[in-house]
């Protein structure tokens, strides 16, 4: 079973977490108990933090009862957002465009990422060889971050390969099967694809690009929530705050806890987390108030651009709210 973002998708459904008294109304916002839908993919990264609040009932803690929805990627949420159908929700690195060009706004930086490769199918020794041949990468995502990166080190651009988007299930049954050469991807799932070609190739990984930009993920808000539920969205920041540091103290009843969430086994969820780094609520404070997480969101924002995401990169001050997360301890 494929272990990251859309195997988990296809199999959990929707998960809900009615962990909290019964409160009528959506916009309630009195004191009493405020529903939210909260959206997440189901990886380590993606699925630590709800995994938390859902052990710990942080939810009920601050007044919230959460319908938790699995998804297969970051930018399917914001558009689930945009038409009202959550409130809040997680996105990768590769989805962060969507945020600094209006389309919601990042309450919480969560992880640095770490999982992200360009594969290729044996023979295959450099990205120069991947000119010509069909690439899968799912649109939007870290794999297509990375695959784009990986291209413009090279010198070639996504116009020098055969580029099929397609969905990370539809990717990782295409790659094993020979039908493509080369994929934008990550681990675990990448970890899943091995079992059958064992002799894959990894071209580059996140840390080839760590001088020119990070891979941070982070927990986004709907523009409508933001501006029309303010006291909530501080409960919620209040919520990933604390489970932030549960997990930075307790890493192993979390990976129990996402196993159970995501119905992986609890060794395909340690590999992942071994991937990625975890920081404190005072470390991203700190990062959040030196300017380190401005100065990522900026390197990300001069990638985007010259990837054609964006017309013109954002002021991070734009669509991360970090002096609310700072506030909301």
């Amino acid at each position: 079973m494929i272990t990251r973002r859309a195997f988990v998708g296809l199999l959990a459904g929707t998960a809900v977490a009615t962990l909290a008294g019964c409160g009528d109304d959506k916009q309630e916002e009195t004191g009493g108990t405020d529903k939210v839908t909260f959206g997440y993919i189901g990886d380590y990264n993606g699925s630590s933090l709800p995994a938390i609040a859902n052990k710990l009932k942080l939810w009920q803690k601050h007044g919230l009862e959460a319908t938790l929805k699995v998804f297969t990627t970051g930018p399917v949420q914001i558009q689930a957002m945009q038409t009202g159908d959550l409130d809040f929700g997680y996105i990768g690195p590769g989805a962060f465009w969507l945020p600094a060009s209006g389309q919601a706004k990042i309450i919480a930086i969560n992880t640095l990422g770490g999982a992200d490769r360009v594969i290729a199918q044996s023979g295959i020794t450099s990205i120069g060889q991947l000119r010509g041949k069909k690439v899968g990468v799912p649109e939007g995502t870290s794999g297509d971050m990375i695959l784009t990166l990986a291209l413009q080190a090279a010198g070639l651009t996504n116009k020098d390969i055969q580029r099929v988007p397609m969905d990370a299930a539809t990717l990782a049954s295409a790659f094993s099967s020979k039908q493509i050469d080369g994929a934008g991807f990550w681990y675990p799932a990448i970890a899943t694809i091995k079992k059958s070609v064992p002799n894959l190739v990894e071209l580059a990984d996140d840390d080839t690009f760590k001088d020119k930009v990070q891979f941070p993920n982070a927990y986004v808000a709907g523009n409508k929530a933001v501006a029309d539920r303010p006291a909530v969205v501080k409960k919620v920041v209040q919520v990933l705050r604390e489970a932030t540091d549960y997990r930075a103290a307790h890493r192993d009843e979390v990976i129990a806890a996402v196993a159970e969430l995501t119905k992986q086994p609890a060794d395909a969820v340690k590999a992942d987390a071994d991937l990625n780094k975890a920081m404190t609520s005072q470390e991203l404070d700190q990062q959040t108030a030196d300017g380190t997480v401005g100065k990522w969101l900026t390197a990300m924002g001069d990638f985007f651009v010259s990837a054609g995401k964006l017309k013109e990169k954002a002021d991070p001050k734009t669509y991360y709210l970090g002096e609310q997360w700072t506030a909301a301890k």
